[in-house]
């Protein structure tokens, strides 16, 4: 755990917005987490990386750590990490190499295995490389699941149900990113463990989402009243202990520092198939980890303390 400070002075540099089909809920994230800052005692800034005038602030400005709230391509890839660390700024989350690979859902699933955390059997669809649909429902059947291998928010998901439907699924998918990943569908209650801490991890009371329609898309997750958030989940405790040891392992394997969370599909058979691990999860009002820290006794600006504790600790090292 991090040593104890004093927030008023500590100035903290919010980055949030961003270019990426994410920029919409990366700012209402940074606004969330400003206000929850300010509250505990935080000097704050809020700058836009998309911008080059920000760009020029956060170079020249005296910042003692920077708290990350951008979502997707260019925030959560481990490209403005990278940037962080050449400039020597301290930031909320995971390094370069644990934010890239975390996006990559592909390589992600490789680890995952290698830690014995079940996830979906899944083939890569890129321009070049286009795998015929009687080979992916041969493989994985004829409901499955399209998504970009490296965006979040649900953008570009489709849950196809017939050969019928896939081909058109994949075009559209297309638009969204240029490297495709078909899953094998899973049915089951959708389960979302937040982890927070570096060397120690701990994982937060385990969500259970109930989306008001059939899948928890773009509009369940942002929209108010688009889903239910059931935390603690409604979950016997040995199943529950077994999945939050699990979302502990995704973020130790994959490298993970201060906070993550992974998604979940518990079928009927008790097993949890992990489909993917966020490193820069919402701060919205309607978000997930600030959901469970609540349930855990956890206030929103205590846990944006805690995670910039997790931050200025990783950066000692």
């Amino acid at each position: 755990m991090f040593e104890s400070f004093d927030p008023s002075s500590c100035k903290v540099v919010i980055l949030a917005g961003g270019s990426s089909g994410e920029r919409e809920i990366s700012l209402a994230s940074g606004e969330g987490a400003r206000s929850a800052l300010v509250e505990a005692g935080f000097e704050v800034s809020v700058l836009d990386p998309a911008n080059r005038g920000d760009l020029e602030v956060l170079l020249g400005g005296s910042f003692d750590v920077a708290f990350l709230c951008l979502h997707g391509k260019g925030g959560e890839d481990g490209s403005i990490q990278g940037f962080l660390e050449t400039i020597g700024l301290p930031y909320t989350g995971s390094g370069v190499w644990a934010s890239a690979l975390a996006i990559d859902k592909e390589k992600a699933k490789v680890f995952y295995r290698a830690a014995g955390i079940p996830t979906p059997e899944s083939l890569v669809v890129t321009r070049d490389e286009l795998v015929s649909v009687a080979q992916i429902v041969a493989e994985l059947g004829e409901r499955c699941v399209v998504k970009p291998n490296t965006e979040g928010s649900s953008l570009g998901v489709f849950i196809v149900e017939s050969a019928e439907e896939l081909e058109g699924a994949i075009d559209q998918a297309f638009q969204v990113g240029e490297r495709l990943l078909v899953e094998r569908y899973v049915k089951g209650t959708e389960l979302t463990v937040a982890v927070v801490g570096n060397d120690d991890p701990t994982a937060l009371p385990i969500i259970e989402i109930i989306p008001q329609s059939a899948s928890y898309d773009f509009e369940s997750k942002y929209a108010p009243g688009g889903s239910q958030h059931i935390c603690p989940a409604r979950l016997p405790e040995d199943i529950a202990a077994r999945i939050r040891e699990q979302a502990v392992a995704a973020h130790r394997v994959l490298g993970c520092a201060g906070m993550s969370r992974s998604d979940f599909l518990l079928d009927e058979d008790g097993v949890a198939w992990i489909l993917e691990t966020n490193t820069i999860p919402g701060m919205t009002a309607t978000s997930l980890l600030p959901d469970a820290a609540r349930a855990a006794g956890i206030s929103f600006p205590d846990l944006c303390t805690q995670l910039i504790g997790f931050a200025l600790e990783d950066a000692r090292r």
